[in-house]
C-alpha cells in the first residue's frame, strides 16, 4: 500500500479481528517505514485525516465470522485507500474471493494445503494483487512465452527482489527456503483439484457446524451467530475451567477471555473428535446424541451472497493427476528437468538447497516434528525446547558467545531478525545516530530489502567509515556505521 500511493502516506489501519500474530507482525515491520500502524474495529475507521495508505482485515476472521466487506471495500475506496484482505485458502474454496469483494491484495498462509504445522512453520505464504499493481509486487514475475522452436515456455518477465537488479528499489527479501514449502502446497492442490479442495472445504464446515449445532441442543453455553467456515466461537461461564477439561482429553482450545472461548476444525478432525467435544461443553450433563446423528441436520451457515460461484484452479495440470501413481509420475518427469546437486553446483540463489543436507528435510514429514501447533503449550513441547536448548549449548561452546538466538532458517528473514536485534540494541542504549548496517558481500543478494525493513539507508560512500570501497562504490567488508550527523554535516 504504500508503494502504491508512493510513500506518500504513513498510516496503516489493522482490523481488531485480524489474528494477535498478523497484527504484532505488521507492527513489527512499520518500524522499519516509520509507518503509524492504527489497531480498531473496522466500522470505526477514520479516513479523515487523509493520511491512510491501506487498510488490512480478516476473511475469515480470527474468531471465526465471515463478514461482508463489500460495503468496507466502496467506503475505503471512495477515501482513496487500499484494501488488503488477510484470507484463507481453503475457505476460499466456499467464500466469495477477495478479488470479487473488490480487495486490492490478498495476502495468507498456504499451510492449509498439504504443509503440516511443524511448531510453527516452515510455511509457504501467498501475495495476490490485481492487475494493477502487479508490476509493484515483490519476488519474481514468471510469464508465458515461446521457445525458440515456437512451443509454450515460461520465462522471468520481471525480478524486483535482488539489490543487483534494483538494488535500494528492492522491497523484498523473499527467500527460497520457502520454496519447498510452496511446492508441497502446490502439489497438494494437483493431487486434489478443484473438487477435492471443495470436498475437503465442505467437510470441514460440516464439522464446525455439527459442532455448533450440537452446543445448541446441549444448551450449556451460547454459540456465535454470525456466519463461520471452520472456527466456533462460544460465550460460557468459565472459558479456562473448559479449556481444561478439553485439555484433559488431549484438545487445545484457544481462551479469548474469561468468558469466551473458539474452536477450529480442519480436515484432520473427525466425527468422534467432535463427540469428544461434547462430553466436554455439556457441564457433565449426559449427551443423549451423537455428532454422526445430527449431521444430516446441518446447513450452511456461509449466506448466499458470500458463497463462491466462480471457478478456479482452472489449468488442465489441476484436473490430471488425482491418483497416488499418476502423481508420482509427475513429480518424476518434473524431477527429471530441475537442476539440483546430483547434476551440478547450483551457483546463485536457491541456497537452502545448497547447503541443506537431504536428511535436514526428512522431519517436514515426520509426525513427531510436524504435528505440533505454533500454540501449544510449552509443556506439550519440552522434546522441541530440548532441542533448542542443545543446540544453543553446541553453538556456545563452538563459538565462545555467552548466549544465542535461534532464527528463521531462510537467509533473508535470518538477517532481517539480525537487523531488527541490533536496532533494537541501539534503541535501548539511546544511541538514535548510530545506525549500524551488516553487509554479506558476495552472498545472498538479500541485504537491501532486509536493511529497508529494518528501518536501515545505505549512506553516500562519502559518508562511510572503517569499510573498503571498490571501484563502483560496493562496500566490501562486514560492516560498517553509518552517522546521520556526519551525513549531515558533509
Amino acid at each position: 500500500c504504500l508503494g502504491i500511493v508512493k510513500s506518500k502516506k504513513k498510516t496503516f489501519l489493522i482490523a481488531s479481528n485480524c489474528h494477535p500474530q498478523t497484527i504484532d507482525i505488521c507492527q513489527t515491520r512499520a518500524t522499519g517505514f516509520d509507518i503509524n500502524v492504527v489497531v480498531s474495529a473496522a466500522k470505526d475507521f477514520d479516513y479523515s485525516s487523509g493520511d491512510v495508505c491501506g487498510v488490512l482485515v480478516q476473511y475469515p476472521g480470527t474468531e471465526g465470522e465471515v463478514l461482508d466487506y463489500a460495503e468496507f471495500v466502496k467506503d475505503a475506496h471512495a477515501h482513496g485507500v487500499k484494501v488488503v484482505m488477510a484470507t484463507d485458502l481453503l475457505a476460499l474454496t466456499t467464500l466469495r474471493p477477495p478479488g470479487e469483494i473488490g480487495a486490492d491484495i490478498a495476502v495468507g498462509s498456504a499451510q492449509r494445503f498439504g504443509v503440516p504445522m511443524g511448531y510453527g512453520g516452515p510455511h509457504a505464504a501467498f501475495l495476490a494483487t490485481s492487475q494493477e499493481y502487479k508490476r509493484l509486487m515483490p519476488g519474481r514475475i514468471i510469464g508465458v512465452s515461446v521457445d525458440s522452436s515456437g512451443k509454450p515456455a515460461l520465462r522471468m518477465a520481471m525480478q524486483t527482489r535482488e539489490q543487483h537488479i534494483r538494488r535500494d528499489k528492492a522491497t523484498s527479501n523473499i527467500c527460497t527456503a520457502q520454496a519447498l514449502l510452496a511446492n508441497m502446497a502446490a502439489m497438494y492442490a494437483v493431487y486434489h483439484g478443484p473438487a477435492g479442495l471443495k470436498a475437503i472445504a465442505d467437510r470441514v464446515h460440516g464439522l464446525a457446524g455439527t459442532f455448533a449445532h450440537g452446543l445448541k441442543k446441549l444448551g450449556t453455553v451460547t454459540v456465535q451467530e454470525l456466519p463461520y467456515f471452520d472456527t466456533v466461537k462460544i460465550t460460557c461461564a468459565d472459558a479456562n475451567a473448559i479449556a481444561e477439561e478439553a485439555c484433559k482429553n488431549e484438545m487445545n482450545l484457544r481462551v479469548v477471555d474469561a468468558n469466551t472461548i473458539t474452536v477450529a476444525f480442519d480436515e484432520t478432525t473427525t466425527l468422534e473428535d467432535v463427540d469428544k467435544l461434547f462430553k466436554v461443553f455439556s457441564g457433565g450433563k449426559p449427551v443423549d446424541f451423537t455428532a454422526e446423528s445430527i449431521a444430516p441436520e446441518v446447513s450452511s451457515s456461509i449466506p448466499p451472497s458470500l458463497v463462491r460461484d466462480s471457478p478456479y484452479l482452472t489449468h488442465p495440470i489441476f484436473s490430471m493427476y488425482h491418483t497416488e501413481h499418476e502423481l508420482l509420475r509427475y513429480l518424476h518427469k518434473l524431477q527429471s528437468k530441475d537442476l539440483s546437486l546430483c547434476h551440478s553446483m547450483i551457483p546463485l540463489g536457491s541456497c537452502t538447497m545448497k547447503l541443506n543436507a537431504t536428511v535436514e528435510m526428512m522431519p517436514v514429514t515426520d509426525p513427531k516434528f510436524a504435528n505440533m501447533h505454533p500454540f501449544a503449550p510449552i509443556d506439550q513441547a519440552a522434546g522441541y525446547h530440548e532441542m533448542f536448548d542443545n543446540l544453543g549449548d553446541l553453538l556456545n561452546t563452538i563459538t565462545g558467545f555467552d548466549s544465542f538466538s535461534l532464527q528463521p532458517n531462510a537467509g533473508a528473514s535470518g538477517e532481517y531478525a539480525g537487523l531488527m536485534v541490533i536496532r533494537a540494541y541501539h534503541k535501548v542504549c539511546h544511541d538514535k545516530h548510530a545506525v549500524p548496517i551488516l553487509l554479506l558481500c558476495l552472498a545472498l543478494f538479500v541485504y537491501e530489502p532486509c536493511a529497508k525493513n529494518a528501518g536501515k539507508r545505505r549512506p553516500p560512500p562519502k559518508c562511510l567509515h572503517h569499510s573498503c570501497l571498490c571501484a563502483r562504490y560496493k562496500p566490501c567488508k562486514c560492516c560498517y556505521v553509518w552517522n546521520e550527523d556526519c551525513c549531515r554535516r558533509n
